[in-house]
């Protein structure tokens, strides 16, 4: 696990009607600041990749589908620099993931439909705050293909 990356499984209430997914409340005690929420339709098979928050901490949840979220610590002095996380999220597996500035972050639409990614973010949206790399480059050793058994 990368440091300062949180899981948090969520809450779902289901019943007759539908259900009610719980996502981060102002009084969680991991909850740190609002700056915006927005939400992000990766169709399947789809890569949203690489990018870096210099400020924004990220607080992610897939509401609809499922997404393969990729980290990467490239952070001087970090104790997990080097390391890459894989984490499988999605309606079935509904978690709060919570990622702090300046980590490598991507993911992939997995699955037969389109995935909506909630993100409540720390800061309101900055260009200027933004980091973006391609999602093949070789700076991160990472292959998005399928891997088979």
């Amino acid at each position: 696990m990368i440091q300062g990356v949180s899981i948090r499984p969520l809450k779902q209430i289901p019943d007759e009607r539908g259900k009610v997914m719980h996502m981060l409340r102002r009084d969680d005690p991991w909850f740190e600041r609002f700056g915006e929420i927005y939400f992000s339709v990766i169709y399947p098979g789809a890569i949203k990749a690489w990018h870096l928050h210099k400020i924004m901490t990220l607080n992610y949840g897939v509401v609809s589908g499922a997404i393969k979220l990729v980290l990467y610590d490239d952070r001087d002095g970090s104790p997990t620099k080097g390391e890459l996380q894989e984490i499988f999220t999605g309606e079935e597996c509904y978690s709060l993931i919570t990622i702090p500035p300046n980590i490598w972050n991507g993911f992939k639409g997995i699955g037969a439909k389109p995935a909506l990614v909630a993100n409540c973010a720390t800061e309101p949206h900055d260009p200027s705050e933004i980091v973006r790399m391609d999602p093949f480059s070789k700076k991160i050793p990472y292959n998005w293909d399928i891997k088979h058994g």
